[in-house]
């Protein structure tokens, strides 16, 4: 009896022995393997990517909303207006800013010397003023200031002007992802507290 059971053991052995996988089998076996994890390698590469650039987006457009809403405040209140240029505005507002005799200016331009990024920043006074800028938005790709006057058509001169706007659009980029445009175009502001001609 004894005898009977290891000639079973070792012809269950010996068949089991001889159940092992083929060369061709192996490299078919790889190649599948090879292109599960390319196509989760990719997959996970792209939504990270994405990730990247929802936070992009994210970003900007946190920093264009709280930059528009100082920029309407002080706009609705101003009393009078100085256009630097299409991209710098100084505003008078009266009970604000008082240690920069009420003036205020927006600007967007490089805010370090010899920077080619572009921001969106208050400086209180003058835009010759150094010192006190309160950056808002950052890699800013253009931007310019829009004014009106009270039926509102394009002003050409201070004293008309009763409405602002602005538009600027912001370009993110991440080492290995597409750049984020955002673009943004403010509401038309109207200086309540300015008599325009």
């Amino acid at each position: 009896m004894i005898i009977s059971i290891t000639r079973i053991e070792l012809a269950a052995r010996g068949r089991s022995a001889r159940r092992a996988f083929t060369l061709p089998e192996v490299i078919i076996g790889a190649t599948i393997g090879s292109i599960v994890l390319a196509g989760v390698m990719s997959a996970f590469l792209m939504l990270s990517r994405s990730g990247v650039n929802v936070a992009n987006y994210s970003a900007s457009e946190a920093e264009i909303r709280r930059g528009l809403e100082d920029f309407s405040q002080d706009v609705r209140m101003a009393s009078n207006i100085t256009w630097n240029s299409d991209s710098s505005i100084t505003l008078t507002v009266p009970n604000n800013y008082a240690a920069n005799s009420n003036r205020v200016t927006y600007s967007c331009a490089a805010t370090a010397p010899g920077s080619t990024v572009r921001s969106f920043y208050r400086t209180p006074a003058s835009p010759s003023a150094s010192g006190g800028q309160l950056i808002y938005v950052r890699n800013v790709s253009s931007f310019a200031f829009a004014r009106y006057n009270r039926l509102d058509a394009p002003a050409t001169t201070d004293n008309e002007t009763k409405r602002i706007q602005l538009t600027l659009n912001v370009r993110r980029t991440g080492q290995t992802t597409v750049a984020a445009n955002t673009m943004a175009i403010s509401a038309s502001y109207l200086l309540r507290n300015k008599v325009a001609n």
